[in-house]
C-alpha cells in the first residue's frame, strides 16, 4: 500500500520563484546550465549543478562540487531566497504546455514502498549517474530535485483535485520556454489528510527521475545503518515526487540517428532493409501509427513497415524493441544501445528538424523518428517487472528544480 505524506518544504519566496526555478539537472550540461544561469544568483543550478560557480572544466563529481551544492543551499536559506513552510503540507503542481494541462500532488513518498515494488520503475539506473545523485542527496541532507510519478486514474481522487485546484495558486509564472507552472498549497489538514488516505492503496509507477528516486532509496538506507534505533519517521525514509494521472500525461518518442551504414552504401542499406520492412519513400517525417517508423536517409523521409507479425509482448512489441531487434543490431551492427557511441538519442521536443540537422551535417548518416510509447505500456512493462530499452520514453514539460525542496535531516 503505498504511504505519503505531507512535508515541511523548503521553497521560494513568492517574488523569486521564477527566478529560482530551473529544468532538472540532468537534460543539460553544465556549459549550457552556466549560461542560463548567467547573472541569475537565484538560479537553482547552483544547487543542482553547483559546478557552474567554478573554472569552465571542473570534474562534476569533484567532491568539491558536492560541498558547493550544500553551501548554496544553505546560503539560500539563510539570505531568505528559500523559507521552510512552519508545517507539514500537500501541494498541487499544475503546468501548462500547448494548451495541455497536467496537475500533479506534490508529496513524500515512502522508500519502503520503492523497495517492496510498489513503486514500480521500468529502466535501468547507470552506477555513475547513481552514485552522483546519492552524493548530492547525502551530502546536501535533501531532495532537491522531484520525482515524476503516475497513478491510474479511476475517478476516486478527481473530486479531491477539484477542491485542490480551487485554492489561490502560491506561484504562477510562465517560463521562457512557454511552460506556465503554478503551485498550489494545501493548507487544510482534513483535504491533505483525504489525500494522503486516497492514495494507500495504489501503486504508482515511475514515469521520469528514476536516478533521482534510487539516490533518494540509497541514502535512506545508509541513514537507517547508522542509525540502528530509526523509527520510519524519520524524513530519510521518504523522497520527494509529484504523482500525475495518467490520463493527463502525454509522451514524446525518444529518435534515434546513427553515425554510419555500418559499411553498406545507400543502395545496398535500402536493399537489405527490404528484407524486413516495406520501405516506401513517402515524405512522412513522423510515423502515423505504432508499428511503423520513419526513417531520414540522404535528405529524404521514408516510412518502414514491418513485414513481419509484431510479438504480443510488453517488451518485444514496443517500436523501440522492434527497431533495435531488426534493425539497429542485425543490419546497423548496434549491439549494445546503451554504450555503442554510434547511436544518439534526441527527445522528440527537439522535433524533426533537428534530426534533420543532424543528417544534413553530414556527421551522421540516418535518423529515425518513432511512434511514441504509450503510457499504458510504461505501465504494462513496469508490471510485467521488466525493463525497457533504453531512451523509449521522453516526458514533456519537465517539472522545475527549486519549486519544492525536501530536507532529509
Amino acid at each position: 500500500m503505498a504511504l505519503i505524506k505531507s512535508f515541511n518544504a523548503i521553497r521560494p519566496v513568492k517574488e523569486l520563484a521564477e527566478r529560482v526555478a530551473e529544468l532538472p539537472y540532468d537534460v543539460m550540461d553544465s556549459a549550457e546550465a552556466r549560461a542560463i544561469a548567467s547573472g541569475n544568483e537565484y538560479s537553482f543550478f547552483h544547487v543542482t549543478k553547483a559546478e557552474i560557480g567554478m573554472p569552465p572544466g571542473t570534474n562534476i563529481y569533484d567532491p568539491s562540487v558536492y560541498a558547493a551544492a550544500r553551501d548554496n543551499l544553505q546560503e539560500f536559506i539563510e539570505k531568505g531566497t528559500l523559507v521552510r513552510d512552519d508545517e507539514p503540507m500537500l501541494y498541487l503542481y499544475t503546468q501548462l504546455m500547448d494548451g495541455r494541462s497536467q496537475t500533479g500532488l506534490a508529496a513524500c513518498v515512502s522508500i519502503d514502498d520503492y523497495i517492496a515494488e510498489r513503486v514500480k520503475k521500468h529502466e535501468l539506473t547507470r552506477e555513475d549517474k547513481e552514485k552522483d545523485r546519492t552524493l548530492h542527496v547525502d551530502i546536501s541532507e535533501a531532495n532537491t530535485g522531484l520525482v515524476f510519478l503516475i497513478y491510474r486514474e479511476d475517478g476516486s481522487k478527481k473530486h479531491l483535485f477539484e477542491r485542490g485546484m480551487a485554492i489561490e495558486p502560491e506561484y504562477d509564472f510562465t517560463a521562457a520556454d512557454g511552460v506556465r507552472h503554478t503551485v498550489r498549497v494545501i493548507r487544510d489538514k482534513e483535504l491533505a489528510a483525504a489525500f494522503e488516505k486516497a492514495f494507500a492503496g495504489d501503486i504508482l509507477y515511475i514515469a521520469d527521475g528514476h536516478h533521482r528516486a534510487a539516490s533518494a532509496v540509497k541514502v535512506g538506507k545508509q541513514r537507517r545503518e547508522a542509525n540502528p534505533a530509526f523509527t520510519g519517521d524519520e524524513e530519510f525514509n521518504f523522497f520527494l515526487a509529484v504523482i500525475f494521472p495518467d490520463n493527463e500525461l502525454a509522451v514524446l518518442p525518444y529518435n534515434r540517428v546513427v553515425k554510419d551504414l555500418n559499411g553498406h552504401t545507400e543502395d545496398s542499406f535500402i536493399d537489405r532493409l527490404r528484407r524486413s520492412f516495406d520501405v516506401k519513400d513517402d515524405g512522412f517525417k513522423m510515423p502515423a501509427k505504432r508499428g511503423n517508423v520513419s526513417m531520414y536517409l540522404k535528405g529524404r523521409w521514408h516510412t518502414l513497415t514491418p513485414l513481419f507479425p509484431i510479438k504480443d509482448d510488453p517488451i518485444d512489441g514496443l517500436d523501440v524493441k522492434i527497431l533495435q531487434d531488426n534493425l539497429l543490431q542485425p543490419i546497423l551492427g548496434i549491439n549494445d544501445p546503451r554504450t555503442d557511441k554510434r547511436v544518439k538519442f534526441v527527445g522528440g521536443i527537439r522535433g524533426t528538424k533537428e534530426l534533420e540537422k543532424l543528417i544534413d551535417s553530414g556527421e551522421n548518416a540516418v535518423a529515425f523518428s518513432m511512434y511514441p510509447t504509450s503510457i499504458a505500456e510504461l505501465m504494462s512493462v513496469a508490471d510485467a517487472g521488466k525493463i525497457m530499452p533504453p531512451k523509449s520514453t521522453w516526458f514533456e514539460p519537465k517539472l522545475r528544480d527549486g519549486l519544492l525542496v525536501h530536507s532529509i535531516r
